[in-house]
């Protein structure tokens, strides 16, 4: 089967997508609901609870969509015209989430969520499931995956330039002119970085999916224990991060008394996360994707309980933990994602299917339905134990933030170390896997990428 060339040009082009998807992800993560609660005025429960059904209704797209991916192709091949049709949706989302003209209700906060995923997911889904086939190769793998987790950090910390930049010339209404300048700065980049992605790299053609009928494709998912193990990873390092995420401005701002130092401190952690990804890669190669998951994780969960010796106003110190916490920052996500192509294959040995688009959405899923529990059920706790974001809160309620910023990600870090840590799938069992696929293909007629 014939395979693209990975030149640093073409990986750059690949990469270069996550740019303003990171740059749309962190503001939906971290500065959209705290926003929508606070100067929109909805409140935290109401905007947890949409923000939640959002993820939940893209949890139930997902799967469609990832059917859709595997299954049309065009001239330029399985996923670049998905990622091409994903762009006009984007861009509209983003207006109309970003540049809001107050009052907004929570209908109009729900339904322009919802538009949004349905064009993030045909963007990730289609870009991941892109990376994914350009190699066979089981280090290759993590190369590109690497390529692309590298440009989402450098996303996360081109977009937080515009909040520090609003933050030091004090605007006006600081928190609506945050959110409006990460927007302008994903409709400006995404066109350009897709044009470039799509215009430069081609596909690598792999085996049309054969039809399966849905109760077996369900039953062979659920008796593949690597997808079940993956996805058990997954969900709970989603869970962690998101929580991480949603309370980060919180706990910033009013349990640390941070003032405008939060995106610098996010920073210093997205800028650690940078640095730190060639050698995440390159463990992954020495040790294998999985041991490295598993230690990263577990590296996190011993370390973020670090964050109670931070104390009100002590920005050194928060600088310096968060930078040493972001080392660890795209072990998880990259090494997952790396792992699942891995996964994909295993299950076209055992079934003749190539699904990795499909596979691809359920690993967003599950990452979404963690991200959804994460913001609506601490957002809804944080609000019954009587945390109101912006004005004078008890002893008692600042702590409950803390508590729940430090202690549920430590849980679930912990978890994700344990389900990994004795991954049967590793780098032997890949190469014996794309042996069986590889003299299968040389049987059948032989087909080129799409260029």
């Amino acid at each position: 089967m014939s395979s693209l060339s990975l030149t640093p040009l073409r990986l750059l082009a690949f990469a270069s997508p996550a740019i303003p998807i990171a740059a749309m992800g962190l503001p939906i993560s971290v500065y959209l609901p705290p926003f929508y609660a606070n100067e929109m005025g909805l409140g935290l429960a109401l905007v947890g609870t949409i923000f939640m059904l959002a993820r939940f209704w893209d949890v139930f797209t997902d799967p469609v969509l990832g059917v859709l991916s595997d299954k049309y192709v065009t001239r330029w091949g399985r996923r670049r015209h998905w990622i091409v049709l994903s762009v006009p949706i984007m861009l509209l989302a983003t207006v109309m989430l970003f540049m809001p003209t107050a009052p907004v209700s929570g209908g109009y906060l729900l339904i322009w969520m919802v538009v949004l995923y349905v064009g993030w997911t045909l963007l990730t889904l289609s870009h991941m499931s892109w990376g994914a086939e350009l190699t066979p190769d089981y280090n290759e793998r993590s190369l590109v995956q690497g390529w692309r987790e590298g440009a989402l950090i450098l996303g996360m910390l081109l977009v937080l330039i515009t909040p520090a930049v609003i933050d030091y010339l004090g605007a006006e209404d600081v928190g609506k002119a945050r959110v409006a300048a990460m927007g302008w700065f994903v409709v400006i980049l995404l066109p350009i970085t897709v044009a470039f992605a799509v215009t430069t790299v081609g596909e690598r053609d792999v085996p049309p999916p054969k039809h399966v009928p849905f109760r077996e494709a369900v039953g062979v998912m659920l008796r593949n224990r690597y997808l079940r193990r993956l996805l058990a990873a997954d969900l709970a390092n989603g869970l962690g991060s998101g929580t991480m995420a949603a309370l980060f401005i919180f706990v910033a701002s009013d349990v640390l008394r941070m003032g405008g130092w939060s995106s610098v401190i996010l920073l210093a952690y997205f800028g650690a996360g940078v640095i730190f990804v060639p050698l995440i890669v390159r463990l992954s190669y020495r040790f294998g994707k999985h041991l490295t998951l598993a230690v990263s994780a577990l590296a996190n969960g011993i370390g973020l309980p670090l964050m109670y010796l931070v104390g009100p106003g002590d920005v050194l110190l928060m600088v310096i933990f968060t930078a040493l916490f972001g080392i660890n920052l795209g072990a998880g996500s990259f090494l997952l994602r790396s792992v699942m192509a891995d996964v994909a294959d295993h299950d076209q040995v055992e079934t003749g299917n190539q699904r990795t688009g499909l596979f691809f959405s359920l690993l967003t899923m599950t990452s979404k339905v963690g991200a959804a529990i994460a913001v609506g059920v601490t957002y809804a706790l944080i609000d019954g134990l009587g945390f109101m974001p912006g004005k004078e809160n008890t002893p008692q309620a600042l702590e409950a933030v803390r508590a729940t910023f430090i202690w549920l990600p430590t849980l679930m870090y912990f978890a994700v170390a344990g389900i990994m840590w004795h991954f049967p799938l590793d780098e032997a069992r890949q190469k014996e896997n794309r042996r069986i696929i590889m003299e299968r293909a040389e049987r059948e007629p032989p087909i080129v990428p799409f260029e």
